[in-house]
């Protein structure tokens, strides 16, 4: 592994770190309805007027263009600033905007990137169905050629802030009849505001509605708004999700170390549930706490490593441990937050921020982006060599 930092990044933290403590916003960030949704797009302007905006984008595409160290630098001070999470925004910026860069035409990258960045468009993910969300390829969503258009029904599931967002990364199925399952899938953009688009959102455990199923009746969505080729969009989801590998792990691991400090500061100042001493003074408890502070570290190492890595060339699937490691040691720390507060932890409401609302939340993060099954496979075989 080989991560220094040159005197010339050295510069470029202490000026994302300036702007950082002058600019996050002070209130907490609302995680759903209207509120949260206005709050995003103030925060994603503030960054557009300030230059900040798309730090990994290319700067022909109004980005910034960093290099991975400094991705990596802003990332280490955007979290340590506690700036909050990207939210309704993460698609457009992270998967939407990116595919467009590499493969989109010129009219696309024109008409959608500059309206990512200013944060006057959110996008959502129209990939997974019920029946194919680990196995992707086995989608059936159908969509048939009508002169100058594509012609779509079926259904979609698992689609984030579906009911907020104005554009979607949509698959569909465009030919049954290819040798394998992964052919035959082409890649459009869907405006949702198109007729015969109906949206329902789900309300998940932690009280939220970001989930939603959405079903489409004769949806037209006109030809120039596929990316890539018809039938060429399993190449192109790879591309989609190739971007979900790098830096972004970062944020989540710092704002976790965070969140093990605070655990440690409770045990210093909270007695057990059913006892009189202090939760620090349990052996078993803080071996907990120091195991959970060792893999933290150990999840910073392993990010720093895959950097190095991707510097050299492509990630290969050390990322993939990164991220299985990760979310699995957030539901960890999560759950033993819950511990920490006993029967008092079924009590307290589970507002947003809360030790409840974190814990029912981080269930998502072994599902969402591949579960941990998937994830596991891609180590045993791509890392390991071993059988399918």
């Amino acid at each position: 592994m080989d991560i220094s930092f040159s005197a010339e990044e050295q510069a470029f933290r202490e000026e994302a770190r300036d702007w950082l403590r002058s600019n996050v916003p002070m209130q907490p960030r609302p995680h759903h309805g209207e509120a949260m949704v206005e709050f995003d797009r103030a925060w994603q302007r503030r960054q557009f007027d300030a230059g900040w905006a798309g730090v990994a984008w290319p700067k022909e595409f109004g980005g910034r263009g960093l290099s991975l160290l400094q991705q990596l630098i802003w990332l280490e001070e955007y979290a340590s600033a506690g700036a909050p999470a990207v939210g309704c925004y993460y698609v457009a910026l992270n998967h939407g905007g990116p595919t467009l860069i590499a493969l989109g035409t010129d009219e696309q990258k024109a008409f959608y990137l500059p309206r990512i960045l200013s944060g006057e468009t959110i996008w959502c993910q129209g990939f997974s169905e019920p029946g194919a969300g680990s196995d992707l390829a086995s989608l059936r969503m159908r969509a048939e050629i009508d002169g100058d258009h594509l012609v779509v029904n079926g259904q979609k599931i698992w689609t984030t802030y579906a009911q907020h967002a104005r554009y979607q990364e949509l698959l569909v199925r465009t030919d049954s009849n290819g040798p394998k399952k992964h052919h035959g899938i082409t890649w459009v953009i869907c405006d949702m505001e198109s007729p015969g688009i109906d949206i329902r959102p789900i309300k998940c455990m932690d009280g939220t509605e970001h989930f939603c199923e959405v079903f489409y009746d004769n949806v037209r969505i006109p030809l120039k708004n596929v990316v890539g080729d018809i039938n060429d969009g399993w190449r192109v989801t790879m591309t989609t999700l190739g971007f979900e590998r790098g830096t972004g792990l970062l944020f989540d691991q710092i704002e976790l170390n965070n969140y093990v400090e605070h655990l440690l500061e409770l045990c210093r100042n909270k007695a057990l549930p059913g006892s009189v001493g202090r939760a620090i003074d349990d052996g078993e408890l803080i071996a907990r706490l120091g195991n959970l502070k060792a893999e933290v570290t150990a999840l910073r190492a392993m990010s720093y490593k895959t950097i190095s890595t991707a510097q050299r060339g492509a990630p290969g699937p050390e990322a993939t441990m990164v991220a299985l490691y990760t979310v699995e040691t957030m539901q960890k720390a999560f759950r033993l937050g819950m511990e920490l507060q006993g029967g008092d932890a079924l009590l307290l409401p589970g507002h947003p921020g809360s030790m409840q609302f974190n814990y029912l939340n981080s269930f998502i993060h072994t599902i969402g982006g591949g579960t941990s099954e998937i994830r596991r496979n891609i180590i045993g075989e791509r890392a390991l060599g071993l059988p399918r």
